[in-house]
């Protein structure tokens, strides 16, 4: 293995909607399911216990994501398998978390289109953005970098959640094996 103690970050990409955190919760159930110490850090639930009244321009969103992949660093460095869940937009704000995490940093780009994104929306976020109630929204007025060379692509028009995750969990043996067992005893 890699890092020598079982931690890693797979940090999950992709625009609001695209089902980074339905294929990281189905994840995150198997890895339980094996015994393997993992935490899924979920951009909703980040913000709201986190970083409670950070906003969503450029500067906002660089200093929250600062605050993750600390964070992520933090766990990954004491052997645990993170599940960040985050849009994400810009890559220098991937880079950042790359870099610190360093070769413990797995990127997973959930490559869904734009149009599938919006027929997913069940809050109605894509809607109010088309209809400029809702500023600085990734995908419609605000950008999405996609990544140059994330360790994994799913695209999950065509894939259903179980094929995605499973795309996940043969990236994690991969980056995991073969000194680190994925069960922990």
């Amino acid at each position: 293995m890699r890092n020598g103690n079982g931690g890693v970050t797979l940090w999950f990409t992709g625009l609001p909607c695209s089902g980074k955190t339905t294929i990281a919760q189905l994840v995150r159930t198997e890895l339980q399911q094996r015994g393997t110490a993992v935490e899924l850090l979920d951009g909703d639930e980040i913000r709201k216990h986190f970083s409670a009244g950070v906003g969503f321009s450029k500067e906002d969103r660089s200093n929250h994501l600062k605050r993750v992949a600390y964070l992520c660093h933090l766990l990954t460095k004491h052997g645990v398998v993170v599940l960040a869940s985050f849009v994400s937009p810009y890559r220098e704000n991937r880079d950042y978390a790359r870099q610190l995490i360093g070769e413990r940093f797995e990127e997973v780009f959930v490559d869904t289109p734009l149009e599938e994104c919006i027929r997913r929306d069940v809050k109605g976020m894509y809607k109010k953005a088309l209809a400029g109630e809702l500023k600085e929204f990734t995908g419609i007025s605000d950008p999405y970098e996609p990544p140059l060379q994330p360790e994994l692509v799913i695209r999950t028009v065509g894939d259903t959640v179980p094929e995605s995750a499973a795309k996940v969990l043969r990236l994690l043996e991969q980056v995991r094996a073969p000194s680190t067992p994925v069960v922990v005893a």
